[in-house]
């Protein structure tokens, strides 16, 4: 007769507290790698926010008139404004079209592996590249304002409308949704995979319709997908530069953008001013993630699975 299955035991004394010593030695070099590189990074920009630079001969530490000239400047609250809107902007319009993809994705039919190529395929290219992209296909005498003049839709290129270069920020959601859209749908599908069909199909003979099943049953379960990927991508939105500076409208800049004329400008005393902006931008971004998550956290204690 077979012997019977014995079940697993954990381990407990010293061989516990060995192996549990073993892992921290091997994750060890890692803690101390992000401490100083990024810990000391964060370290030094808010000391030198307050006036700590001795380097540049400048020890006003500690001082917040950097804080206070900028946090009295209309000029600040209009940047920190654009700022939000496209990060925000760009995440909800993200998720918005990611989440039928990833349906979508999860569906067996005749082109779904074209499909899912095609989908992966903006992960591929940076984001320099489609900004690039950006600039040839939206620009005044860009291939879609070239396109409307051949067909008659205008008489001149320069009468299409202009989508790049302004405050609306046109450009600058499209590059970003262009690009993390793949990620989100990617993020999505993978949550719904694991899930399984189950209670689909369960939902299916029970009688609900197609729009109950996604409102009660499929919206529900990629959830914590959907705050996963919309944390990511806003947190990157927030902060980036690039798409910003080339393809923004200018006077007001958005934080980023400002903080780099700063540290760009040959009076050290501005790139002090410039580290207060890169901190109150990771305050902003840091008590709105938290504010998100609470609220996430709330909506999974409301329905019981917290």
């Amino acid at each position: 007769m077979p012997k019977p299955y014995k079940a697993h035991t954990a381990i407990t004394g010293p061989l516990a507290r060995r192996q549990t010593l073993r892992d921290l030695a091997q994750v060890l070099p890692l803690f101390v790698v992000l401490f100083f590189l990024f810990g000391g990074a964060v370290v030094l920009a808010v000391l030198q926010s307050f006036g700590y630079a001795p380097w540049f001969g400048i020890n006003e530490f500690p001082s917040t008139h950097y804080y206070e000239r900028l946090w009295l400047s209309a000029d600040f609250w209009l940047s920190l404004g654009y700022t939000l809107y496209y990060a925000i902007a760009a995440t909800l319009i993200g998720l918005v079209i990611s989440i039928p993809l990833s349906i979508a994705l999860c569906a067996r039919f005749k082109a779904s592996r074209i499909f899912s190529a095609l989908i992966r395929l903006p992960l591929m290219v940076p984001y320099s590249v489609g900004i690039a992209l950006a600039l040839v296909m939206l620009g005044n005498g860009g291939l879609l304002s070239r396109f409307s003049a051949f067909i008659g839709w205008i008489d001149d290129p320069a009468q299409f409308p202009l989508i790049l270069r302004t405050h609306w920020g046109w450009g600058i959601i499209a590059v970003y949704v262009w690009k993390q859209v793949p990620f989100m749908t990617l993020a999505l599908a993978a949550v719904l995979v694991r899930k399984g069909d189950d209670t689909h199909e369960a939902a299916l003979v029970l009688g609900a319709t197609s729009s109950q099943i996604f409102w009660r049953v499929t919206l529900p379960q990629i959830m914590p997908g959907i705050v996963s990927a919309s944390l990511i991508c806003f947190a990157f939105n927030i902060g980036a530069f690039e798409a910003p500076f080339i393809l923004g409208g200018g006077y007001p800049d958005t934080l980023p953008v400002l903080a780099w004329r700063y540290f760009q400008d040959a009076n050290y005393a501005f790139q002090l001013q410039g580290m207060a902006v890169v901190v109150s931008l990771a305050l902003v971004s840091g008590l709105i993630l938290s504010l998100y998550l609470l609220a996430y956290r709330r909506y999974e204690r409301a329905r019981g699975r917290v």
